[in-house]
This record gives structure tokens, C-alpha cells and sequence, in this order.
């Protein structure tokens, strides 16, 4: 394509477009239809200048241009109550649903990983010998000892506000960190699971297995759930850097990177949950079975959350996305 030939024969009609763009909202009807065919036209040559012969100044005075009259054209829509109730009822399970296929292996292989690094460090003493002296480990598993105090040690709201803040923070963590094709969340969720299982591991070692299981399984439940959502949509992020489908590498790293920045705002509000079981519910007196039912309740609410309301939404073609008119302008592109 002969660019100075092509800006010759389409400068007439981008020119008309930024002169109706200066005029605002003063359009005629004829004006409007005008507006719109020429904001297709020049979208659709902006796609073929990049695709073609990507001249940095041309480029740069479509772009305006385009994201002018697309702003033009759809107006400005204010989120509301609406959006909010279509977010929790709509697009953030069904992009939970969506990517069940990466987090629910991640789960599973991060607990296998977990239980394997308990089983190791309780069979081996010279593995526990390695983690602390005889001494100290006797005190963090002793009946009253740190394992136990741990959830008891600061007041409920404090600890369930810090607990909530550190784990939003791993989430976002794995889901920001993605996009470096997935490795920093293989190295976060593998240091998590490394503190499970020593903890795991330890207690086991004391005779006291059955203890720690009625101090994790309440909030633990929802709580990994929700931290290997966040891995697995982080994981997903990252291979879509490596092979983006059909769709440009851009376009498919904008689609799943907003998909995970609401992902991100749902499992904060997930995470608070388990927070209020992790600081109200399993320092309790309630018993230990009590406990631990509340811990499956909470988890298969989510999961039928999840499966319900998810599925149904995906069936029906929602991806998690933002709506399509607040969604940036996606260019032909050629062939």
C-alpha cells in the first residue's frame, strides 16, 4: 500500500470528522448518520495503516480521532446500582465459572503439593530438627500454644481486617503478577502451601492433626478457594501472553486483564468473608464440629454460587467483561 496515496484519498473524510467532532452535541440528524459512517471508515483505516505501514504521527491523529468519535457516538454512561447488581449477580461469577478449568487444577495440585510437604516434615524428625529446636516446636504445638493463640491473640475485628488485607493482597498479587507468563504466582502459591504443610506437618507430629484441622477448615476453606482462583485466573492471564488465540496479543491481554481486575474486586469481598469466619468464628468456644460446618457451608455457598448463577450467566454469552459500550474500541484487523 502507497501511504501518501492513501492519506490523499481519505484526508477529505477525517478531516470532515474532527470538524463534526468540534461541533458537539450541535449535530442535525443527517450530521449524526454522517458522524457515525465516517467514525467506522476511519476506524477501519487506522486498522490498516498498523496493520500495513504503521506511520507514528498518522497513527497517532486516528487514534484521537477514533477514540473522539466513539465517545462521541456511545456518550458517557455512569456506573450505577444496576452495574453493581449485574457485577455479583452476572460477570463475576460467571468469569469464576469460566476459568474453573485452570483454577480447579491449580487447587488441586497446590493441595496435593501441601499435604505431601506436611506428610514429609512429619515423618522425618531430622526435617523437623531443621525447622526449630525440640523445644520451640514443643511450645507452638503444645495445647495454649502459638498454632492455637494465633487466632486468639488480637481482637476479633483487628484480626479479621488484618487477615482480610493480607490475603486481598496475595490475590491481587497473583492476579496482577500474571501477565509475567504466571511464574511469580507458581512462587507465591507455593510458599503458601509450604506454610500450610509445615504447620501441617509439625502438628501431626505432636498427635494434635485433629486441632489443627478444627482451627483451618473454617475459614481455610473459603479462603484457599478464593487465593487459588486468584492463581489460577493469574496463570490463565499469563499464557494468554504466550498464545493468544485468534485475537491479537493485545486485545486478548485487555480482555482477560479487565476480566481479572473485577475478579479482583469479588475475591476481596469473598476474602472478607472468610476473614469474619477466620476472626470471629474459629477462635470461638463453638465446637469443633460447629466450626468446621460453618467453614463447608460458606465454601459450598460460594461453589453453588459459583456453578448456579456462574454457569447460567456464561451459558448465556457473559464473560466477565466490562459491557460492551464501555469497552475500548476494537479495530478490524486484517487479514
Amino acid at each position: 500500500m502507497d501511504l501518501d496515496v492513501f492519506v490523499t484519498a481519505h484526508r477529505a473524510e477525517w478531516d470532515r470528522l474532527e470538524q463534526l467532532l468540534g461541533r458537539g452535541r450541535r449535530l442535525t440528524g443527517a450530521e449524526a448518520d454522517e458522524l457515525v459512517a465516517l467514525y467506522q471508515r476511519t476506524a477501519t483505516h487506522l486498522s490498516l495503516i498498523q496493520s500495513v505501514a504503521p506511520d507514528p504521527m498518522l497513527t497517532g491523529r486516528l487514534t484521537q480521532l477514533v477514540a473522539r468519535a466513539r465517545a462521541t457516538v456511545t456518550g458517557v454512561r455512569r456506573a450505577g446500582w444496576r452495574d453493581v447488581a449485574r457485577f455479583f449477580t452476572a460477570g463475576f461469577p460467571a468469569a469464576v465459572y469460566r476459568s474453573r478449568r485452570w483454577w480447579i487444577p491449580t487447587a488441586l495440585v497446590s493441595v496435593a503439593v501441601g499435604v505431601l510437604i506436611g506428610w514429609w516434615i512429619a515423618a522425618h524428625p531430622e526435617v523437623q530438627a531443621a525447622i526449630g529446636a525440640p523445644e520451640e516446636l514443643r511450645e507452638m504445638t503444645k495445647p495454649g500454644g502459638e498454632y492455637e493463640t494465633y487466632y486468639s491473640s488480637h481482637p476479633a475485628t483487628s484480626f479479621a481486617a488484618q487477615v482480610w488485607t493480607n490475603n486481598a493482597r496475595a490475590a491481587a498479587m497473583c492476579l496482577v503478577l500474571g501477565a509475567f507468563l504466571g511464574i511469580p504466582v507458581l512462587w507465591i502459591l507455593f510458599t503458601n502451601m509450604v506454610n500450610l504443610g509445615a504447620g501441617l506437618g509439625l502438628m501431626a507430629a505432636a498427635g494434635r492433626l485433629d486441632t489443627f484441622l478444627g482451627l483451618i477448615l473454617p475459614h481455610g476453606l473459603l479462603e484457599l478457594t478464593a487465593v487459588f482462583v486468584a492463581a489460577g485466573t493469574g496463570l490463565r492471564l499469563g499464557w494468554t501472553v504466550i498464545d493468544p488465540g485468534p485475537r491479537s496479543r493485545r486485545e486478548a491481554l485487555a480482555e482477560q486483564g479487565r476480566a481479572a481486575l473485577g475478579m479482583a474486586v469479588g475475591l476481596a469481598v469473598v476474602l472478607f468473608v472468610s476473614g469474619v469466619i477466620e476472626g470471629f468464628v474459629t477462635p470461638s468456644g463453638l465446637p469443633t464440629w460447629a466450626r468446621i460446618t460453618i467453614g463447608v457451608v460458606a465454601e459450598a455457598a460460594f461453589l453453588a454460587y459459583v456453578y448456579v448463577l456462574g454457569g447460567r450467566a456464561a451459558r448465556a454469552g457473559e464473560v466477565g467483561d466490562v459491557e460492551a459500550a464501555d469497552r475500548t474500541a476494537v479495530q478490524p484487523t486484517a487479514a
